[in-house]
């Protein structure tokens, strides 16, 4: 069935629902539902939470999780260690994987992917986003979509558009001008719906331009509907919507929200209302209902013709699995210390509190009522098999726990606007806090000095403290007093193996010159603690890149020197396009590590390059050989550089890229499409934005 068929179908069916019926389609009846029409064989339209695997059940109409057995699912990777693997194969994987326990759990619409731009290392979200470039990730999006949807469940993409931060989410209004909207921040929602064909688009909470963005008439109508031609559903976050007459005449499609007042949503009773005393033309709901029947019919929700999902599976663990491996970045390793030899290591000393945490749970609208998790504590344990003794010290703890009522905190989320009020109890508990927190790193130490271990690691990093929903981070530093640590760790025992484990870059400051190994790990799913321990023990050569700048602090990143974040009533986004790499390497501003950059246990050399024509596409090739002793991955990537660059313009963009594996010695010439090849540019290739081997 065509386009023209399938809309002509879903009118003639619109036709026959009261306009109650239509009402109740197009707003929440329920947290994560909204109203069928059974007379009809319409069924209600069910959702769920979130990029990293299908959220538990809650009770209909109130944050209180139901609390049975047979909604644990498989804890997928963060986006961002999808985007590490820069694995379009990967991506498509792990989206099949979380459409096929959508379908598994019943659900029809999995809120998936998020894809805004990493616009500060401080957003608080920047775990659930792929990259600072657009490139990367449409690259990453598209088949992550595809994968979704080869289930019968819709992707929805989020947050459509210019949703960079937690401060003031629900009111912050973005100024951004056109060129910096265009190059950076829309591209990737572009290929998300036209190339990977996302049934569903969610509207962001920020205005743009005075516009709350559920209710845009140019983010919605302009852009999406008429210069788009997307024909999707449009559905809004969660309390996203603030006007009757608005949010009903614009081409948002349902609205959703975390309350329990249904009939009251702006488009429930108040829209019913205005529609029966003729302030609103009932035209403007037909269209929605006929976009929501067209979304149904896709899905194949009415003619029985539906498939069928599962979780949990072994096959869905594999691929966890995989993508864990390839996310984890190893940024130094500089004396050769990794990979550990397990046969060499009798005794293991493993600190830090990461090393025992369980991430799953947290996050925001992320967290995962996982089946199991992998901790790297344990995975070390899995892969040494019992012939090494490994002995952990916390070393470092986190801040006292807040005390969780009977709601779900995004019961509440409405109100806090990302930001978090600190009592005087809690001004106290930290007094306490800090002294045990010197206590366990002065037993770490101590341990560490005593010189009984082969091999010291510290695990520390991030957690869903600082990476979540409705909060942004003051700055970059590493929370629970790591650093002092890690110095100290460095000073009694200077081969420690750092690792560091998050969703966005931390400051290393004061300690990385003294650290001569150094990896990093991200929110790595249901086995990250495995495949980390497999990297650090060769089991695995690593090959993941950075898909977005590690800033040596955050006043390096160009949202802060040059535009504003978090703003007030409104932020400026004065950087234009100068975002991430575009900014430091224009500007000529180091990072501590560079975008792309990632190390291996083998070694590569690009031993020439050449462009090829192929029909109308341009085809950039390179020889590439590994030539070291083990077999490994490498992502090649290729940049595009104006030769005569204007003043608003980047010196270098990501414009293509592969990631090939080779055997020791093996050789092989890979070829990197390019969209478009201006006459006027310099064809950069090389293993990171600032390791570049090869010019054309």
């Amino acid at each position: 069935m065509n386009q023209t068929e399938l809309k002509e179908k879903a009118r003639e069916l619109m036709k026959k629902l009261t306009l109650e019926e239509k009402i109740g389609m197009i707003h929440g009846a329920a947290l994560f539902q909204t109203k069928g029409v059974e007379r009809l064989g319409i069924l209600p339209l069910k959702m769920s939470d979130g990029p990293m695997g299908i959220r538990q059940e809650f009770e209909p109409n109130r944050w209180m999780t139901v609390g049975y057995s047979d909604d644990y699912v498989t804890y997928l990777p963060c986006n961002s260690a999808l985007a590490a693997t820069w694995n379009r194969t990967l991506a498509r994987e792990m989206g099949s994987v979380l459409g096929e326990e959508a379908r598994g759990r019943g659900k029809d619409v999995i809120l998936a992917p998020g894809i805004n731009i990493k616009r500060s290392p401080l957003c608080g979200r920047n775990f659930e986003y792929f990259s600072e470039d657009p490139f990367l990730t449409a690259k990453l999006a598209v088949p992550f979509i595809q994968g979704v949807q080869l289930w019968d469940v819709a992707a929805c993409v989020k947050h459509f558009a210019v949703n960079n931060q937690e401060t003031e989410r629900l009111w912050v209004d973005v100024e951004i001008d056109e060129e910096a909207l265009r190059t950076i921040y829309l591209p990737a929602f572009y290929e998300a719906l036209k190339e990977g064909g996302a049934y569903t688009v969610m509207g962001a909470y920020n205005k743009v331009r005075g516009e709350h963005c559920c209710q845009s008439d140019y983010l919605l109508r302009q852009i999406l509907r008429e210069e788009w031609q997307y024909d999707g559903v449009v559905i809004s976050d969660w309390g996203a919507v603030h006007d009757t007459r608005l949010s009903a005449e614009s081409e948002l499609d349902i609205e959703m929200s975390v309350t329990d007042d249904f009939d009251e949503y702006c488009m429930a009773n108040p829209l019913l209302k205005k529609i029966r005393e003729g302030e609103i033309r009932e035209e403007v709901v037909d269209e929605k209902v006929t976009r929501i029947l067209m979304l149904m019919m896709r899905l194949h929700m009415m003619d029985g013709k539906r498939k069928a999902g599962t979780y949990n599976s072994a096959s869905h663990r594999e691929t966890a699995l995989r993508v864990a491996r390839e996310s984890v970045v190893l940024l130094k390793n500089d004396k050769g210390r990794l990979p550990l030899s397990p046969e060499k290591m009798k005794r293991v000393l493993v600190i830090g509190d990461n090393a025992e945490a369980i991430h799953s749970c947290g996050g925001g609208s992320a967290e995962i009522k996982a089946l199991y998790e992998i901790s790297p504590l344990m995975g070390i344990h899995m892969v040494l098999g019992g012939n090494t003794d490994v002995t952990f010290c916390r070393g470092y703890c986190r801040d006292a726990a807040r005390a969780e009522g009977d709601l779900n905190w995004q019961a509440a989320s409405l109100e806090n606007g990302g930001t978090i009020a600190v009592s005087e109890k809690e001004n106290r508990e930290k007094q306490e806090i800090c002294t045990l927190r010197q206590q366990l790193r002065e037993e770490a130490v101590r341990e560490a000095a005593n010189g009984e271990y082969d091999a010291v690691l510290f695990v520390g990093g991030l957690n869903h403290d600082q990476d979540s929903e409705g909060n942004d981070r003051s700055d970059m530093k590493l929370p629970y007093e790591q650093d002092a640590l890690i110095c100290r760790l460095l000073e009694v025992r200077p081969d420690t193996v750092i690792v560091l484990n998050g969703g966005s870059p931390v400051e290393m400051n004061e300690w990385i010159d003294q650290a001569d190994t150094l990896v990093w790990g991200w929110y790595a799913g249901i086995e990250g603690g495995r495949a980390l321990a497999e990297v650090l023990f060769g089991l695995v050569n690593p090959s993941g890149k950075l898909p977005e700048t590690f800033y040596k602090k955050h006043t390096d990143c160009s949202a802060h020197c040059i535009g504003e974040f978090p703003g007030g009533k409104t932020v400026s986004y004065k950087e234009g396009v100068f975002v991430g790499y575009r900014y430091n390497d224009t500007f000529a501003v180091a990072p501590q590590f560079c975008f792309g950059h990632g190390l291996s246990y083998t070694d590569f050399s690009y031993e020439e390059a050449w462009i090829a024509k192929e029909e109308e596409k341009s085809v950039v090739c390179c020889r590439v050989a590994n030539i070291g002793e083990r077999e490994g991955m490498e992502t090649v990537q290729v940049y595009l550089a104006p030769k005569h660059r204007k003043e608003n313009q980047p010196v270098q963009e990501l414009k293509g890229f592969v990631k090939v594996e080779l055997k020791p010695k093996e050789k092989t010439v890979v070829q990197i499409p390019l969209e478009n090849l201006p006459n006027d540019c310099e064809v950069r290739i090389g293993s990171s934005s600032r390791d570049i081997r090869c010019r054309l």
